[in-house]
């Protein structure tokens, strides 16, 4: 009996390695391609690099349309900070509100708002677009700032909403008592306890943000205000030939941002995801 679960185990276990090995695959060719010379890289078919090269850090960073990589980094920053920090707010107080209050209309908005994430991308982008024209954002960074400020992500207001039902409504009471307004319980009760919900919508939205290149490509036009995206992009158009050591490089780099994020806020994230509100 013991032998044979030590064998499903140990197959379930080689199942799992293999799997796993051909999901980060791509990922261990990344880093490893990144030291390679462009030269290796075409003509070697093995990922291990004989001869280690600092080449496509050195090169990928200084020659990518005129400006160092550091200028397309501090881009994606100035788009993503503002985008992931005003969606944290906004989608924390529709939730709040949502959660909390009752008002005229309140189930029909709350439907509305959530049907909207059965529209596709494609079907908003033409309005989308209009819009953002005659407001004059194009080649700004306002089309991904100002609707995030106003909470037109249905996902996190949806996630934050279950998150803050969740929470025993005894504690408002509580706080009333105190003599606490609305916004104070929100301060001092809500958010404290829905740090790991906030944490999980801030780093959804920050991968996603950060990622994006289909928007991006769409509202923003001049070089000096890509993002890494397109930046990495742009390299494929600016050479004769393609310097594939300096891609992998420079999307090494890339990455490293939302993994760092990633791993320092693991615990609040897992968290976020696999609990609701208080336990006990």
């Amino acid at each position: 009996m013991r032998k044979n679960i030590s064998k499903s185990h140990f197959t379930s276990y080689l199942i799992l390695i293999i799997i796993g090995f051909i999901m980060i695959f791509p990922m261990i060719y990344l880093v490893l391609g990144a030291f390679k010379s462009n030269q290796e890289i075409l003509s070697n078919a093995s990922i291990i690099p004989q001869k280690l090269s600092l080449d496509g850090f050195v090169n990928g960073w200084t020659s990518t349309g005129g400006n160092t990589f550091l200028t397309y980094l501090l881009n994606t920053m100035k788009l993503v900070l503002p985008t992931v920090l005003f969606t944290m707010i906004s989608s924390t107080l529709v939730a709040y509100g949502f959660a909390r209050f009752n008002f005229f209309g309140k189930k029909q908005l709350f439907i509305l708002l959530i049907s909207t994430l059965m529209l596709p991308n494609a079907v908003l982008l033409v309005p989308r677009y209009l819009i953002f024209r005659n407001f004059n954002w194009l080649d700004t960074y306002m089309p991904f700032i100002i609707p995030a400020a106003f909470a037109t992500f249905p996902f996190f207001v949806f996630m934050m909403v279950q998150f803050i039902r969740s929470i025993p409504t005894e504690l408002d009471e509580a706080a009333q008592i105190d003599g606490c307004n609305s916004f104070m319980i929100l301060w001092r009760i809500i958010l404290p306890v829905c740090k790991p919900a906030l944490f999980s919508v801030g780093i959804f939205q920050f991968v996603w943000t950060w990622n994006d290149f289909f928007n991006a490509l769409i509202y923003i036009s001049s070089v000096d205000k890509f993002t890494i995206q397109l930046a990495l992009r742009m390299t494929l158009d600016i050479a004769s030939q393609t310097n594939w050591n300096q891609i992998m490089a420079m999307s090494l780099i890339s990455i490293l941002p939302p993994i760092i994020l990633f791993f320092t806020a693991q615990k609040y994230f897992v968290e976020g995801i696999s609990t609701s509100g208080l336990k006990g």
